[in-house]
């Protein structure tokens, strides 16, 4: 049987051919079985150029066709062209995004969907990362109407009436929104990871440009040491188009805060995004699907098992539409807080100098029509408005998708009593647990959601002493705590000098990034233990492998004290 599948990137299989390496090589080669090709590498305005014209018609047995939401779905497109062309086969669409509107529809030419696997089974079968939401509301998201005579910062004279989310950052830009969207922002970043690949989605170029500046104003620290932390990837932009393959690379740190408008929407796999910030009006659940698909990806061994939405537009009611499935394992609208005080902006100069508050934009967009008026509206920059967080209220759902009607801790109890009888049993399982990550994972599964609970608690806890803490009363230490109490009893005099090193080393680790960090296979292979000396070096130190892995499994047993 031959196969021809479509792909939507440069990611081909060795079992098969690039189309792509036929045209350039203008030699075609028949004698496979599977071909790889992209849309552009089989179509052309030169008829002769159709690449896929020098197939017979009946060559291929079967066709895939992967994301086939988009040009496949369009009866008037290009691709749609080659379908026909090779008709005799058997056509598989597959796509996360069907898309059936009065222009473009899938199931008109796939017909119904043969195979549904549903973004909450995805979750449930631990191949997705789950997510939470936290919604924010401002002071002037229900409505905010101008003063009679206001002029913007440019001498416009506002429109009269009454403006809200769908105007926001469309046709009115609010400087202090955008603070305060800025700084909630950041507020999360330092209350979890400053260093947690984030995506802003904003409503357009111009929007993204602005909320940049507000959020480089906001960690002024971390951009005046990388000035990359914070970049704009849109098409206009060559530096941020230039910083993507970075901003998705999973080794690289920077750049960690990425707004953008419709560029990251889809198509672009951001392994390690952890936060998501919705900015921008979204109506279609197919975008909006697109757009939680950024954090989907699990990326256990980089820490990342799930991810956060923040959502400044109410797009997360999304949620409740029939044609959506999977619900967030938590819902948290924060409260009221003090009124937003940017820091200085840094200072620049030269070509690289970053834009001014004060600085007029640099394009204004060109004239829209909003909502089928027949007047043109081009977009107002007002100040001085005041703004804050309007309410709050937390919601989480559990295991089985239904809201939590309790506390998280409450419930978290409950589920953590459920798998051990007493403080006693949660121990010999934790010590007896080879992978403590496998055990965590187990409780995950169960309805012990520990990332969300430890920020519920509001306390930097190990996982063993958070479940102590909530499901046993137990007075918490904190990492750094327990390590201090290994450093004091002298534990290490009985290895040689080098053993020791490695021990002080994953002590370190420990405090830093807690006990999964250790029991990593690959933990000799980075900072500060690969300083040291090589994995075998270091192994050696302690005898054969098994006797190392024997000095960790002590290690452990003393970080947490247990005889």
């Amino acid at each position: 049987m031959r196969l021809l599948t479509q792909t939507k990137n440069g990611d081909f299989s060795p079992f098969g051919n690039d189309i792509m390496h036929i045209i350039k090589n203008r030699k075609i080669d028949k004698s496979y079985q599977i071909y790889f090709a992209l849309y552009q590498g089989l179509t052309s305005n030169d008829e002769e150029k159709n690449a896929y014209k020098e197939f017979s018609k009946d060559f291929f047995d079967l066709v895939v066709i992967d994301e086939c939401h988009r040009g496949s779905a369009s009866e008037a497109s290009a691709w749609r062209e080659v379908l026909d062309y090779f008709e005799s086969a058997t056509h598989i669409g597959m796509t996360a995004t069907p898309k059936e509107t009065k222009d473009v529809s899938n199931m008109d030419y796939y017909g119904e969907a043969v195979y549904t696997y549903s973004l909450k089974q995805g979750i449930d079968d631990g191949f997705l990362a789950p997510y939470k939401v936290v919604r924010i509301t401002t002071s002037v998201d229900d409505g905010w109407r101008p003063t009679a005579g206001l002029l913007d910062k440019y001498g416009n004279e506002v429109k009269d009436r009454i403006y809200n989310l769908k105007d926001y950052d469309r046709t009115l830009a609010i400087d202090e929104r955008t603070e305060v969207v800025a700084k909630k922002i950041t507020e999360y970043l330092k209350a979890t990871d400053r260093f947690a690949k984030t995506i802003v989605f904003c409503t357009d170029i111009d929007h993204a440009n602005r909320m940049r500046q507000a959020l480089i104003n906001e960690n002024a620290d971390l951009v005046s040491k990388h000035w990359n932390y914070c970049v704009k990837i849109t098409g206009d932009d060559e530096v941020g188009k230039q910083e993507l393959d970075n901003f998705t690379d999973v080794e690289e740190r920077f750049p960690v805060i990425a707004t953008t408008s419709k560029m990251l929407t889809t198509g672009i796999d951001t392994k390690m995004v952890k936060f998501i910030v919705l900015e921008s009006n979204i109506n279609s659940v197919t975008e909006f699907k697109q757009i939680i698909g950024r954090g989907t990806r699990i990326r256990e061994a980089e820490g990342k098992v799930y991810f956060t939405i923040m959502d400044f537009r109410k797009a997360t009611n999304i949620f409740a539409r029939p044609d959506f499935d999977g619900d967030p394992v938590q819902i948290y609208e924060p409260a009221p807080d003090e009124p937003v005080v940017p820091p200085d902006t840094i200072p620049n100069s030269g070509t690289n100098r970053e834009p001014q508050p004060n600085d007029p934009p640099p394009y204004f967009p060109p004239n829209i029509t909003i909502d089928g008026e027949d007047e043109d509206i081009k977009k107002y920059y007002v100040n001085n408005v005041p703004v804050t967080i309007a309410n709050e209220r937390v919601q989480y759902y559990g295991k089985d998708g239904k809201l939590i009607t309790e506390s998280l801790k409450d419930y978290s109890k409950k589920n953590i009593e459920k798998e051990f009888t007493s403080l006693d049993d949660f121990i010999q399982r934790w010590t007896a647990s080879e992978k403590k990550e496998e055990l965590i994972k187990e409780l995950a599964e169960h309805g012990v959601l520990l990332e969300a609970l430890r920020e519920d608690v509001g306390l930097d806890l190990d996982d063993f002493d958070l479940i102590c803490h909530i499901a046993f009363d137990q007075p918490p230490l904190t990492r750094q705590e327990r390590a201090n109490n290994v450093r004091k009893r002298n534990y290490f005099g009985k290895y040689s000098e080098t053993a020791q090193k490695v021990l002080n080393g994953l002590l370190d680790k420990y405090e830093q990034e807690g006990i999964v960090s250790i029991e990593q296979g690959s933990v000799l292979k980075v900072k500060p233990l690969n300083e040291m000396g090589s994995p075998v070096e270091l192994v050696r130190a302690f005898g054969k492998q098994k006797d190392f892995e024997q000095a960790v499994k002590e290690l452990e047993n003393e970080i947490y004290n247990i005889a």
